[in-house]
């Protein structure tokens, strides 16, 4: 049940993240954007994600996930709602900034939520899974927000999306709790699979050595962004890049948008299993989380490349749902490293990690969307992910999740 409350919860946040890109051609033409501006918009909700990433997952790690994620879901479903009601550039910025206040902390405070909740065998699987439901949420919006503009328009969408957030948040703040012994429904055998069976380590609040934490997060953090490069270039702007370059319509777009994220569903899931089955047969984790990463990146590398080489959609779309099926094998392993290394304080290393998502949130669609005002190619953009793919590969090697924070310098 805590696993499924966490898998709806990445679904719901993606799919109240990347609406607007199937929003955006509505949006941009009823306001009267250009892609710059558009771009500017999209980049609005990575700034205080951007913050809240180190800052929420320490906020996490204090005062627990099952206040901290109450507070942010309604943060994030009250802002999903007043977008609805954006009238200009300055009102949509604002919208997508106090979501990104609200989504900030979410995964690195589900990460401390795992910690507790989670075998370590099986945290792979965990990550894996929860962020699979994430690439399904991007999946299912692209459609759903279609029908729900032909329905009640593009305001009408974000107020529904945002109502449906705001249940989660009251099933959530019900039904979890932060320690497993607290909760009445576990049984003693299913306590005996837990970290330290299921009750708190301590009591005391712990105080976080931040330099040594994030100097040890670093090489993990660069890693990490070279992966969000390319994944926000597909969530702000695929179904754009269809609707655009191919002069398809928004169903169309829409649905060819919803095959290339399905096939990240898949990716994520695979990588964490995969992971987590080289862990327990090798006990290796450079293995085991390592190498899967290096796999993700080069092979998605590869299957991009063909789509620089022709026009056709027959091929376009499977080597662009190839690619961000093999970016995506790179999320379980990764999200289990900050609880490989960092134990206790695993909510604020994971938020140090995701900085690097959020960095990459502000840069990518700003770029993408500069770079279409410049040259109107819209393939172009793809061609900085080919290097940054490489660039996370090679700088794999840097990241050490088989050395534990604790140990070092004692």
């Amino acid at each position: 049940m805590v696993l499924g409350l966490l898998c709806l919860m990445y679904l719901i946040t993606y799919v109240d993240r990347v609406n607007i890109a199937t929003a955006a051609g509505e949006i941009k033409r009823e306001l009267a954007l250009s892609n710059t501006q558009l771009g500017f918009v999209f980049s609005a909700f990575a700034y205080p994600y951007l913050l809240f990433q180190v800052f929420g997952g320490w906020i996490g790690d204090r005062f627990g996930p099952r206040v901290t994620l109450f507070i942010c879901g309604l943060i994030w479903s009250i802002a999903t709602i007043l977008t609805g009601f954006a009238g200009g550039v300055a009102a949509l910025f604002l919208c997508r900034l106090l979501l990104g206040v609200g989504e900030g902390a979410t995964f690195p405070v589900a990460t401390r939520a795992m910690q507790n909740w989670m075998p370590a065998h099986q945290r792979g699987f965990a990550q894996g899974i929860t962020h699979a439901f994430a690439r399904f949420g991007n999946a299912m919006t692209p459609p759903i927000v279609a029908w729900l503009i032909a329905i009640v328009t593009w305001r009408g969408s974000f107020v529904a999306l945002g109502c449906c957030s705001l249940v989660w948040v009251v099933v959530w703040v019900w039904y979890f709790r932060d320690i497993p012994a607290d909760h009445q429904g576990m049984r003693s055998e299913d306590l005996e699979h837990l970290p330290n069976r299921g009750v708190a380590l301590t009591t005391a609040r712990q105080r976080v050595p931040w330099k040594r934490l994030t100097r040890r997060m670093l090489p993990v953090t660069t890693v990490y962004f070279c992966y969000a490069w390319t994944l926000w270039v597909y969530l702000n702007w695929l179904p754009s890049f269809f609707l655009h370059e191919y002069t398809l319509d928004l169903a169309h777009s829409a649905w060819f948008a919803s095959a290339v994220f399905s096939a990240g569903v898949a990716g994520d899931l695979l990588g964490g299993v995969v992971s987590d089955l080289i862990l327990r047969r090798t006990g290796d984790l450079q293995r085991a989380r390592r190498d899967v990463v290096i796999a993700g990146f080069l092979s998605s590398f590869v299957f991009l490349l063909p789509i620089f080489a022709t026009h056709d959609l027959r091929v376009i779309i499977p080597c662009l749902a190839a690619s961000l099926f093999a970016a995506e094998l790179v999320i379980g392993p990764m999200w289990s490293i900050p609880m490989d290394i960092a134990g206790k304080y695993s909510g604020t290393a994971s938020g140090l990690m995701n900085s690097g998502s959020a960095l990459a949130a502000i840069l990518s669609p700003m770029a993408f969307g500069r770079i279409i005002d410049l040259t109107g190619d819209w393939h172009l953009p793809f061609v900085l992910s080919l290097g940054l793919l490489l660039a996370g590969a090679a700088l794999s090697f840097t990241m050490h999740p088989e050395t534990r924070f604790e140990e070092d310098g004692v």
